[in-house]
């Protein structure tokens, strides 16, 4: 990033630390700037990026981390401080970003156990006996890792940016969390996803601490990338971000890498959803949430997988009301923001673990990977084409927005959804998958 970066939260959206008073709101873990470590950005008309990184590396004796050449063309690597001012005056580099470091927060995870959760229901996804078929296209997660091996997720290795010679494996459970509230598979036993068995691709970007850097970050987007055309990879979500800003020209007046990474992507033809973030803060002020490119998604809380706000306080965390925004998500402030932003229950959400296990837990993190799901569903349901089928991942936002807002009557809505407004703060309409 650049320097106007002061501190890196939320790397992933999940309130995971112990609980102190019942309640408390969540508080963000700092990440600061990764020591001596850079992102390097090629100018666009660069032929072989890969090249041209190997002899930059070799010819200034750096450390090499990641090459990029599908979302970026660039490099990153450990440059000491006497030869940072030799690298950005190379005529191939556009500019040198900061790594900056991710970590965790929030709440204690509480087990718990549902045939369809609540918040697939809550979205339109399925009933109590009911759900959809699985999604023509497939989803990358980026993220922890995905538990290759458990037996309710459709899940592929991808990409592992923290090891590059293991699996992409989840060691820490908030990836494969995610991965089975996309799709889950109904199976008879365990939770069902919102389009159950849909292939989904790991990608790990960080660690069993569920910590990395941006330039890992960039590493998984630029796999997707690159693969996205021969793996069929539609969606990707990305439950992790940090502070952050967007300059109108994806990153390339502020020195953003990880939205220029993203803007190639989308250039690509990938639809990327993400959280919204758990500072109860503005989202403007998070990345990859503010970037105008992704699908940004908005915490509700929910008990009862109805709207109505008649399902009583959730258990599993205190402070929450049924149908209400939830109290730790960020929002939008800003027309402009709230025009790339839905919401989705993140309170108490039921799905797939680490070991083959199961969790309930909470965040952004748990609401992003609906809509995900919702979007992998409007492509193409059951191997049918859906109504965002052989769009643009721009026009494919703005259909999900706008299906959300058809159906956010008396009966779809939350408080805190533009017709049941709290003021300053926007959280977007309760996303629909009712109708594919």
């Amino acid at each position: 990033m650049s320097k106007r970066l002061l501190s890196i939260v939320l790397a992933v959206m999940m309130l995971v630390s112990v609980i102190g008073a019942a309640g408390a709101a969540p508080k963000a873990a700092a990440g600061g700037k990764a020591p001596g470590q850079y992102i390097v950005v090629f100018k666009d008309d660069v032929v072989d990026a890969s090249a041209d990184a190997e002899a930059m590396v070799n010819g200034h004796g750096l450390g090499l981390l990641h090459k990029y050449g599908a979302a970026l063309k660039g490099f990153a690597a450990t440059i000491p401080d006497h030869k940072l001012e030799q690298i950005k005056a190379d005529p191939r580099v556009a500019y040198v970003a900061e790594d900056f470091e991710v970590e965790a927060i929030g709440f204690a995870p509480v087990a718990g156990g549902d045939s369809v959760p609540t918040g697939v229901r809550r979205a339109d996804a399925g009933t109590t006996t009911s759900v959809h078929q699985a999604s023509n296209i497939n989803v990358a997660v980026i993220d922890t890792g995905i538990d290759l091996s458990h037996p309710d997720i459709n899940a592929v290795n991808g990409k592992n940016c923290i090891r590059s010679n293991k699996p992409a494996n989840d060691d820490n459970g908030h990836g494969t969390h995610v991965a089975g509230t996309i799709g889950a598979k109904n199976n008879g036993s365990g939770v069902v996803g919102v389009a159950p068995g849909t292939k989904i691709y790991a990608v790990k970007v960080l660690n069993a601490q569920g910590s990395g850097t941006w330039s890992q970050i960039i590493c998984g987007i630029d796999w997707v990338t690159a693969n996205a055309a021969a793996l069929n990879i539609k969606v990707v979500n990305m439950s992790l971000g940090g502070t952050g800003s967007n300059d109108n020209n994806c990153g390339r007046t502020n020195n953003d890498a990880m939205h220029t990474a993203i803007c190639n992507s989308v250039a690509a033809g990938v639809t990327y959803v993400v959280a919204a973030g758990n500072s109860t803060a503005d989202l403007d002020t998070n990345a990859p949430a503010a970037y105008p490119e992704v699908l940004t998604v908005t915490a509700v809380s929910d008990s009862d997988g109805t709207a109505g706000g008649t399902g009583g306080a959730p258990t599993c965390r205190a402070g929450e009301q049924d149908d209400k925004y939830a109290t730790f998500s960020n929002y939008a402030t800003k027309a402009a923001a709230l025009s790339h932003t839905v919401a989705a229950p993140g309170v108490c959400i039921n799905s797939t673990w680490k070991q083959g296990g199961y969790n309930s837990i909470s965040g952004t993190s748990m609401a992003s990977p609906h809509v995900a799901g919702v979007v992998a569903l409007c492509i193409g349901n059951g191997g049918a084409n859906g109504p965002c089928a052989g769009k643009t991942p721009a026009q494919i936002v703005q259909q999900i927005r706008s299906d959300a807002q058809q159906h956010a009557t008396a009966s779809n809505g939350f408080l805190g959804d533009p017709n049941n407004s709290v003021a300053g703060k926007m959280f977007g309409y309760m996303v629909y998958a009712g109708g594919y």
